[in-house]
């Protein structure tokens, strides 16, 4: 191995190291509390040595929120393959969706709450495009057979989207009078109204 291969494989075992340390971070104290400084003290590095890598906290935050995407694009991509009818991909999509959401919190936290400014979000994290034409195919399908084609897809889209993330938000706020369990049943039952409402 060459001095050049050799600098680019520390160089990347830094970074790595780095992701690795702020995500253990994230979990522990919640990434808002995330800073530069915090990540320098637990990897024993400087602080310029991030800043060789990352340009500010938020680009290690993009780079977490990026991985969420790709990972809750397979989700999406996995439980729509499990069925060639579009209703049954709605719900077992919806099901991922929500599943995602339970089980990787500070992703979703991520992906979800944190503004990314100057940045179009599309662009920056093209997982999401992926998901929203995951949606949008069977969305689309259902309407073209349905009594009424000329429904608009991207309204319907935007109404399965804003299910999901309301009920992901209630779940959130951990009112002791709503389970998971009962937040779970009424997702089930607001995607199926949702559909039929296609139909």
């Amino acid at each position: 191995m060459g001095i050049t291969e050799r600098r680019l494989r520390q160089k990347e075992e830094v970074r790595s190291g780095i992701l690795a340390t702020a995500w253990q971070l994230v979990i522990k104290d919640g990434w808002q509390s995330l800073s530069i400084r915090k990540i320098a003290d637990a990897i024993e590095y400087s602080s310029p040595v991030i800043y060789d890598h990352f340009d500010n906290k938020e680009a290690i935050l993009a780079e977490f929120a990026k991985e969420g995407f790709r990972l809750l694009s397979k989700k999406i991509q996995q439980a729509k393959a499990k069925s060639a009818d579009p209703a049954a991909q709605l719900k077992a999509m919806a099901n991922a969706y929500w599943h995602f959401a339970v089980r990787n919190k500070a992703h979703f936290q991520l992906m979800y709450g944190q503004g990314m400014p100057g940045c179009e979000i599309e662009k920056c994290f093209p997982g999401r495009s992926d998901f929203r034409n995951l949606i949008m195919e069977p969305i689309t399908a259902i309407i073209s057979k349905s009594e009424n084609p000329r429904v608009n897809p991207c309204l319907k889209y935007y109404t399965f989207w804003s299910i999901l993330h309301g009920l992901i938000a209630i779940k959130n706020m951990r009112n002791p009078n709503v389970t998971v369990e009962v937040n779970k049943m009424v997702l089930d039952d607001a995607i199926t109204g949702f559909i039929k409402n296609l139909q």
